[in-house]
Parts: structure tokens; C-alpha cells; sequence
């Protein structure tokens, strides 16, 4: 009965991999965005593509976390759905490239490891039906994308 939570919280069986689950996720996340990009050229629409999969990526994540909090606890290594609508939030601003890919996967990884500027607070939320274990991603996604658009208007 648990299976397909268990298929959506470890983003397809990612996070079952031993080492840096949460890495791993990232990285598939961000082939699925160089995936994408590289079918769609129209920055404007993969724009919007990637509002779309953020936002069904984190109601999903949220439900498939909220049937294993039972079984699997608050917020196991192996729950990698938060990860991926992370990283779709962190591209939703920018134009897509291999360039803009590595920084904001590396971005991502700073901030989702580092967790600054409230992001830990959000992360050590009680139980809050799975919204806690989504929310933090999606904080370090928006960092992320500042950061990265900043740097793109640098360079």
C-alpha cells in the first residue's frame, strides 16, 4: 500500500542510493531540467513548465511524505521529492544553459546543505503534515535563484 509514496518520496528510487541520497536527487532533478531545456528552447515556457513541476512536485511530495511519516519517521535521508522541486524552483527564473544547470545544481547543494537565513528554522518544524520536509527545498530553490539570476546579470 505504501509503494508509490515510497517511488515519489525517494524520487524514483534515487534515494535509496547509500552515499549523499540527497545529492543524487539533485543530480537527477537537474538532467530532468537539462532534459527539458534542451527539447524546449522557449525560455518563457520552460519557465512555466517548471512552475507547473514544482507545484505538482511539491503536493505530491507532501502526501507521499505524510503516508511514510508513520513507517519512515520526520525527515529521512531517503525522502529526495523535496530535492527535486528544489531544484525546478532554482530554474524557474533562469535562462536555460549547461553553464546556468552546474551553478545552480552546485547553488542548490550550498544552500540546501549550509541552510542559511531561515532555512534551518524551517527545516526543524515540527510535523506540519509534510509541508516542514517540502518548504526548506523550496527556500534553498529560491536562494539559489537569486543568487544565479545575479550572477547571469554579471556575466
Amino acid at each position: 500500500m505504501n509503494r508509490i509514496p515510497k517511488i515519489i518520496a525517494t524520487f524514483g528510487g534515487v534515494g535509496y542510493l547509500p552515499l549523499a541520497p540527497g545529492t543524487w536527487g539533485s543530480l537527477l532533478a537537474t538532467l530532468v531540467y537539462l532534459g527539458l531545456g534542451w527539447t524546449n528552447h522557449n525560455s518563457s515556457w520552460l519557465s512555466i513548465i517548471l512552475i507547473l513541476l514544482s507545484g505538482f512536485i511539491y503536493f505530491i511530495g507532501v502526501w507521499a511524505v505524510k503516508h511514510l511519516q508513520e513507517e519512515w519517521g520526520n525527515d529521512p535521508s531517503r525522502v529526495v521529492i523535496d530535492e527535486a522541486c528544489g531544484i525546478f524552483v532554482t530554474f524557474i527564473p533562469i535562462t536555460f544553459s549547461l553553464t546556468n544547470a552546474f551553478l545552480g545544481f552546485i547553488l542548490f547543494r550550498i544552500f540546501d546543505i549550509w541552510k542559511p537565513f531561515g532555512i534551518r528554522k524551517i527545516d526543524q518544524m515540527e510535523d506540519a503534515g509534510g509541508h516542514h520536509v517540502m518548504l526548506d527545498d523550496v527556500a534553498a530553490g529560491i536562494y539559489s535563484a537569486v543568487v544565479l539570476w545575479a550572477i547571469n546579470l554579471w556575466l
